[in-house]
């Protein structure tokens, strides 16, 4: 299916932008797009409607994630093309990785799909997004710079028939030396329902890329899921990067003095 797409087209499935900003955070947006590439934009049996929804992409993710990498002189790791086609949030091993069901919609095309497919899709942009962030990572504690990691998603209001009544949720496992006071601060402004592991856990699978290129490097890591009725415009998501930026480098500035960011950068074996 995807051994020979057209010249050109799946090129630069990955993209990092301020790769040399010196700023203390590491910015990845692991579903900023939803651009399906030849063969994938009729193959799978997506609609229009579908390649626009939340199940392809997170719409208003990249955004806020820019605006952080910006105002924070930081870099940013992101996706080009649909989850739809393999999910880099995932393990290469899992059931998930390139999704057959998402909520609940069928993707045909991703049935049954040979081990060169899933190999192919592997070498089209997870493997590559995933070295990146290594490289971009390795480069910087290589000039001392303090680290943490940060992913930026958004998630549905309503999911499976089930409110969720959060515009923000922080996720994190072991480390929460990002997530407690970032929560603590936004909650501390009375103005936001904010999630702690929710609407997603560690426990769902979803903390591959920050579980991979945080924890397991002993570095300050955070997962942040806006809704996305919060980011639906430039504007909202300006909001909402101009609101965490602050606390985020609050946060970081005390694992700084703590010593967190900058003893850390050795990958667990």
């Amino acid at each position: 299916m995807g051994a020979s797409p057209p010249n050109g087209e799946t090129a630069g499935a990955v993209a990092i932008e301020n790769a040399d900003g010196t700023g203390p955070f590491v910015f990845v947006c692991d579903h900023a797009s939803n651009y399906f590439p030849p063969p994938y934009d009729h193959c799978l049996g997506v609609t229009e409607a579908e390649k626009s929804a939340h199940i392809s992409w997170d719409p208003g993710a990249l955004g806020v994630a820019r605006g952080l990498s910006e105002q924070l002189d930081s870099p940013l790791i992101r996706t080009r093309i649909s989850r739809l086609i393999i999910d880099c949030n995932r393990e290469e091993d899992r059931a998930d990785l390139i999704p057959s069901l998402s909520e609940t919609v069928e993707i045909e095309g991703n049935r049954n799909l040979s081990d060169d497919e899933k190999s192919f899709r592997l070498d089209l942009v997870h493997r590559p997004f995933h070295a990146s962030i290594d490289g971009v990572i390795e480069k910087r504690m290589e000039r001392g710079l303090p680290t943490a990691v940060v992913s930026i998603h958004s998630f549905t209001p309503i999911y499976k028939g089930q409110s969720r009544p959060w515009e923000i949720g922080l996720i994190s496992d072991r480390d929460r030396s990002l997530a407690d006071p970032v929560i603590a601060d936004l909650n501390g402004l009375g103005a936001y329902s904010v999630g702690d592991n929710e609407p997603y856990a560690p426990s769902d699978g979803v903390y591959y890329t920050i579980r991979r290129h945080g924890e397991n490097r002993h570095l300050p890591c955070l997962m942040i899921e806006i809704r996305n009725d919060e980011i639906t415009t430039p504007e909202q998501e300006a909001h909402w990067a101009g609101l965490l930026a602050p606390l985020l480098e609050k946060a970081a500035g005390a694992c700084t003095r703590n010593s967190r960011m900058t003893a850390a950068g050795g990958a667990d074996a």
